[in-house]
């Protein structure tokens, strides 16, 4: 029985299993979108088996740590959405955590701040979330024993799955990087700096062994006994922080989600650290006193009010948002309908307003990372799960834990690792996101799910920094405002803007030359960029799923 469910992919050629289109997808029971066609199969097998969505959520992302090495994980950590049939709307947060050993200043050297010590080698990595966040939901939701949905993991780190061009080519650009860290060298270069090929057979046999500690004893598997052993020693090797009392202390928390009202559906978002949830449910309310489908799809009108809105709600983010366990976020004010609309009050349609002279909202009363990725889960009971989860920077830290084989997040960036001063993606954090012992830093992460009249309607998430709010956004209202299907939603060409730097971002020929022209008559100024990649489900009203694979990426639907 255990082997099941992966020996169907190991039968399927190479060529097919890269060979499908982005067309839509129609399926009458249970559908799975991921970033990774191997991992995408696993859950679809898993749902065929009598699983559920939670059983598929949980073996797509043990999948995904060995087939996306660069996002996948158990060495970093992230966020679930979850709407089941019966009504219940609950989200589990299992974000890392900072070191009980971190500190405020820990990233400043002689007294300037040094950005690299946040990114890159073993300070950056905060205490893994994914397995204790996994084995949580499981054990409250699923149906199947953990060994069961581990199990297809364990396959394909064993016996090795095939290369795409995109993942070979992934793991070629950081070769030199990985050659710095022993067993990011041992793992993820061949010898003699021969590069992968697309269709190697790439194996993983210590990370199979993690796995089976994990499958026999759970989170125990991997806070305690010889896999926290591997990674304490990879720290004290290299100067890290991490403990084994942080590992054996770390728990993964239940949240409400927020909700989020616009025309008849409602969306549940994942709350606090993550930023995301905030921020579209004040964009939406911003936007909402406007006829948005007479505006026209990105129309410089459109694009305009929905730029400026996402000005608004991104000077917020900095200044207001954080762990609700270690800092008050106002979430009630942020997300209040008078809030939001006083925000627009110096809105105009012809001129923008410059980022330098606004700044974050007041009271009455008072770039994460490209490789992070999301999947979309529905089963044929209406039980639905939005994951997204993330090592921050592609191939997180770069340090792979030796004798384990996996890698180590570079998520302490996602902290204001000095308040005021920009990450990697350049965002500005304030106090509410400073470094504290066992904090978890904020993340633009924004799994949704949308219901209308009670039933699940869509499954949303992206992947690609604090771009995942706005691509998130922009999906779901080509779909509720402009009706378009899961993948003439996911395709649309999107835009992105986050306060500071004073930019709009499009993507390459995403808006006609007209556009563009009467947007910088506004005042904008523009520049090109990919804009996320997301995957996404759309349920009609019959309850036939449809899929939305984004042709930015290597996604991948399966269903049946």
């Amino acid at each position: 029985m255990k082997h099941i469910a992966i020996l169907f992919l190991f039968l399927i050629s190479f060529s097919s299993l890269y060979g499908q289109s982005r067309s839509t997808q129609i399926h009458e029971n249970g559908l799975v979108v991921s970033a990774e066609v191997y991992a995408s199969e696993v859950g679809k097998q898993i749902l065929q088996q009598g699983g559920n969505a939670i059983d598929a959520a949980v073996a797509v992302q043990f999948a995904l740590a060995v087939t996306l090495p660069r996002a996948g994980n158990i060495g970093g950590g992230g966020f679930m959405v979850l709407q089941l049939a019966d009504g219940t709307s609950t989200t589990l947060d299992f974000r890392e955590k900072a070191p009980s050993r971190a500190s405020r200043n820990m990233y400043v050297r002689n007294g300037e701040f040094d950005p690299e010590l946040s990114w890159e080698g073993i300070l950056a990595v905060g205490v893994p979330g994914t397995v204790d966040g996994m084995v949580t939901a499981l054990e409250r939701y699923g149906r199947m024993p953990l060994e069961l949905v581990i199990q297809p993991a364990i396959d394909l780190a064993k016996n090795g799955y095939y290369l795409s061009y995109v993942q070979a080519r992934s793991l070629n650009s950081r070769f030199e990087t990985f050659s710095k860290y022993e067993g990011s060298k041992k793992y993820f270069t061949k010898e003699d700096g021969v590069p992968f090929n697309e269709g190697d057979l790439f194996i993983q046999k210590d990370l199979a062994e993690v796995l089976e500690q994990v499958a026999r004893y759970g989170r125990d598997g991997f806070y305690s006994g010889s896999v926290a052993d591997a990674i304490v020693r990879e720290m004290r090797k290299q100067g890290g922080l991490i403990t084994h009392s942080d590992l054996r202390n770390y728990r993964s928390k239940w949240r409400e989600p927020v909700k989020a009202r616009f025309q008849d559906y409602e969306l549940s978002i994942m709350p606090p650290p993550s930023s995301g949830s905030i921020a579209v449910a004040q964009i939406i309310e911003m936007m909402d006193d406007y006829a948005l489908a007479e505006l026209g799809h990105n129309s410089a009108d459109y694009v305009h009010l929905m730029a400026e809105s996402m000005r608004r709600a991104f000077a917020d983010r900095s200044f207001y948002l954080g762990d609700p366990d270690y800092y008050d976020v106002p979430k009630q004010d942020l997300t209040d309908p008078k809030y939001n609309h006083a925000r627009m009050i110096d809105f105009s349609m012809d001129t923008i307003t410059h980022s330098s002279t606004l700044s974050h909202g007041e009271f009455s009363n008072n770039y994460e990372s490209d490789e992070t990725t999301h999947f979309s889960i529905v089963d044929k009971d209406g039980n639905a799960v939005a994951v997204t989860t993330t090592l921050n920077g592609s191939f997180g830290s770069k340090v792979a834990v030796d004798g384990a084989g996996f890698l180590l997040n570079n998520e302490m960036d996602d902290f204001s690792a000095q308040p005021g001063e920009p990450n990697a993606y350049g965002l500005i954090g304030g106090e509410a996101n400073a470094i504290e012992p066992g904090k978890r830093m904020l993340s633009s992460m924004t799994p949704t799910i949308v219901t209308k009249d009670g039933k699940v309607r869509m499954i949303l998430g992206a992947a690609g920094g604090p771009r995942i709010i706005t691509s998130t956004l922009q999906s779901f209202l080509n779909l509720a405002v402009f009706g378009m299907n899961a993948q003439e939603a996911i395709a649309a060409n999107r835009v992105h803007h986050q306060w500071l730097p004073d930019i709009l971002f499009y993507e390459n020929y995403g808006l006609s030359p007209d556009t563009i022209r009467l947007l910088k008559q506004k005042g904008h100024q523009l520049r090109t960029m990919s804009i996320a990649r997301g995957h996404i489900i759309y349920v009609d009203q019959e309850g036939k799923k449809s899929s939305g694979v984004d042709p930015r990426g290597d996604g991948h639907a399966a269903g049946y």
